[in-house]
């Protein structure tokens, strides 16, 4: 892997950006996945630059086309790290899509303390911004995985489908979480926030929304509101 990561980059340039949104990809598709691009479009459009990256296994995808599954937790941190480093003197906000919010929020926990190598990079970021958080694998809600939102300190945002199999609404609103945390829910949105046709809603709108509700989010953290 190149010392020198390619970055997707959309928006304003650093000095005329309101903030910066380090933008992570989930687990089976990678930074420019059609959501991806369609969020950091709409964030880029209320003035804020965003940065999308690859993990390494993806980066391994792309060179010999081998489907691979993610890398394991410590390389994921390590390697997100790496671009909170390079971006760290900006008004920074990082998250991700499924898996990438996930790992956005542990980089400010004391669990990023437990990776070898990784450390907290609470005080280098302003807020984490979680997009389909994967709560627990389909259908196994004892395989709970958010337990470190009840002490993370850093303003966070999950935006959740309500039907979403990772965690549904009223899985998502029965725990607990640190007052730091806020939750705002997509109308019968999926994992992807995809609603059913017969709901009324659209994907499209759906998007938009949470895009609306993400920009005022990293504003806020970077004291542009």
């Amino acid at each position: 892997m190149s010392d020198n990561p390619t970055y997707l980059i959309d928006g304003p340039g650093q000095d005329d950006a309101v903030a910066t949104f380090l933008f992570a990809h989930g687990a089976g598709a990678g930074m420019d996945h059609a959501f991806m691009a369609e969020v950091a479009k709409g964030l880029a459009q209320a003035g804020i630059r965003v940065i999308r990256f690859d993990f390494p296994y993806m980066i391994k995808r792309r060179e010999d086309g081998k489907k691979r599954p993610p890398d394991r937790q410590p390389k994921l941190l390590l390697d997100f790290q790496r671009h909170i480093d390079a971006h760290a003197g900006e008004k920074l906000v990082i998250g991700g899509k499924s898996m990438g919010g996930r790992m956005a929020s542990l980089m400010v926990t004391e669990i990023a303390d437990e990776s070898p190598d990784v450390e907290n990079c609470a005080a280098k970021v302003k807020g984490v911004a979680c997009l389909g958080f994967p709560f627990h694998p389909p259908g196994k809600p004892e395989n709970f995985r958010g337990e470190h939102l009840k002490t993370i300190t850093t303003p966070t945002l999950i935006l959740q489908g309500e039907r979403d199999t990772f965690g549904t609404r009223a899985e998502v609103e029965a725990w607990q979480y640190a007052d730091c945390v806020e939750t705002t829910f997509l109308p019968d949105g999926d994992h992807g926030f995809k609603p059913r046709k017969a709901s009324g809603y659209t994907e499209s709108g759906n998007i938009a929304k949470a895009v609306k509700v993400l920009a005022a989010f990293i504003k806020e953290c970077a004291g542009e509101q």
